[in-house]
């Protein structure tokens, strides 16, 4: 038996075979730049950083395209809102989402590109739909034809029939129409095209980007639920309307849910990233995602976070206990055990992968007791493995370059910002934190020190 997915196309378990063998193209659903993150997001990027880590342990070589939508029209609102560039707007927030990936030990992608970077490529693809009568151009835009694909709707599994019948508005044909190319306004950013100065539509930069990087067919479209209607169900109309396979597979993440509601993106949401990392280290939070299924919605609270960070806590400390009388583990993978390994491979089940990580760190403590030195090494190569495997090894989160600097920079702003807007408890509890890792803040002189 193989790695077995659940593929929301077809509803049911699927043996995972690549396209090409030994390789796996994955394409990923990033952010939107409008805000710092919030755990809703970050519980998918982790989700599918455990795919990327699981692939690349059964010996794939795994390219991981994950975009940025840096134009949007969320994006240009705020921008004339607050009177701020909309690429400082974009930017700001793309440093913030590295961050937080980094914190919370997720590799970086193969690629990361910008939807701004690839107008010629979005372009190509609407021709070639405008070309094969799929889309039609307005005043307003250019605009993908529903009814021209009959296909629509398989991956939702939503019927467009009365939304083909209504009056779409913009000059749309029918309300189930999407747009492709957004006719800009005297006040917003545009780019130069056969059908006027715009931008491209929310869905077409993503067939476009995924086309340039994976090509026309590709192994694994991955992103949260949230996004499957309207946002995959377009990416699909599209792409194959306009002669591309696209996905083989269509992976979905459930939610995180507060009070039984969707998390949603604003910049003083109380549940961003940075506001949960005051409270709780980034990697008790990762575990916390990774208890559950990533199918499963998740209703977050900072009591569920700190009962996880418990949990974690007893392996973190056989961990410490072990290296320190037994000497350190070998670094690698190759003493995951095979019920690990099976949890794994079916369908990235980790919360049976965590029941085999605590009992072997409970059957190292019972050698450790015992003065079993060899079983206690044996158990903490096993754990040491799992953790690798599942990203929860400090070690294991990425280090490459200036990271520290960024997360004190960002920790910095995040705590300004709190004293901005009033919120003292914030910005006190962030510095005490800072205190603790040696970063000593003096706010008479607007500096900080690292001891």
């Amino acid at each position: 038996m193989g790695i077995r997915l659940y593929d929301s196309s077809v509803r049911c378990h699927r043996e995972f075979t690549p396209l090409r063998p030994g390789r796996v193209s994955v394409y990923l659903c990033g952010p939107t730049l409008l805000t710092t993150p919030h755990i809703g997001q970050m519980r998918s990027a982790v989700s599918f950083d455990v795919l990327h880590r699981w692939l690349r342990f059964r010996g794939f070589d795994v390219t991981l395209c994950r975009n940025l939508t840096d134009i949007e029209d969320k994006i240009i609102a705020r921008s004339i809102a607050e009177s701020v560039d909309w690429w400082r707007i974009a930017e700001a927030s793309h440093h913030a989402f590295t961050a937080a990936y980094r914190s919370l030990g997720c590799l970086p992608p193969t690629v990361e590109p910008r939807a701004t970077g690839h107008i010629p490529e979005v372009l190509d693809l609407i021709a070639e739909l405008v070309d094969r009568g799929h889309a039609y151009a307005t005043t307003t835009g250019v605009y993908f034809n529903v009814a021209s694909f009959p296909g629509y709707g398989a991956l939702s599994r939503r019927r467009p029939t009365e939304w083909l019948l209504a009056d779409g508005g913009f000059g749309k044909r029918a309300a189930a129409d999407f747009a492709l190319w957004k006719a800009a306004r005297p006040e917003e950013p545009y780019w130069s095209s056969p059908w006027g100065r715009g931008r491209p539509g929310w869905h077409i930069e993503c067939s476009a980007m995924a086309g340039r990087y994976l090509g026309p067919e590709f192994d694994i479209h991955a992103g949260g639920r949230d996004l499957l209607f309207p946002h995959h169900e377009n990416e699909i109309a599209q792409s194959r309307a306009g002669g591309r396979a696209f996905a083989r597979y269509w992976l979905h993440n459930g939610q995180v849910n507060t009070n039984g509601e969707k998390i949603r993106k604003s910049p003083d949401n109380p549940l961003s990233l940075n506001r949960i990392l005051a409270d709780v280290q980034p990697t008790a939070l990762r575990y916390y995602f990774i208890t559950a299924h990533y199918h499963a919605d998740l209703e977050f609270s900072i009591t569920a976070v700190r009962q996880a960070s418990s949990a974690f806590g007893r392996v973190a400390r056989f961990v410490e206990r072990c290296s320190a009388l037994v000497g350190m583990r070998a670094n690698g993978t190759e003493d995951v055990p095979a019920e690990f390994a099976a949890a794994m491979d079916d369908d990235l089940s980790t919360p049976a992968a965590l029941r085999v990580l605590h009992g072997e760190a409970r059957s190292g403590n019972r050698a450790l007791a015992t003065g079993d030195r060899e079983g206690a090494a044996t158990r903490l190569r096993r754990v040491d493995a799992m953790l690798e495997v599942l990203g929860l090894r400090p070690q294991a989160a990425p280090t490459e370059g200036s990271g520290d600097q960024e997360l004190l920079s960002l920790a910095l702003e995040c705590r300004e910002a709190a004293r901005a807007r009033g919120d003292y408890a914030l910005a006190d509890r962030i510095r005490t934190r800072l205190a603790a890792l040696g970063v000593v803040i003096e706010d008479g002189a607007g500096r900080c020190a690292q001891q």
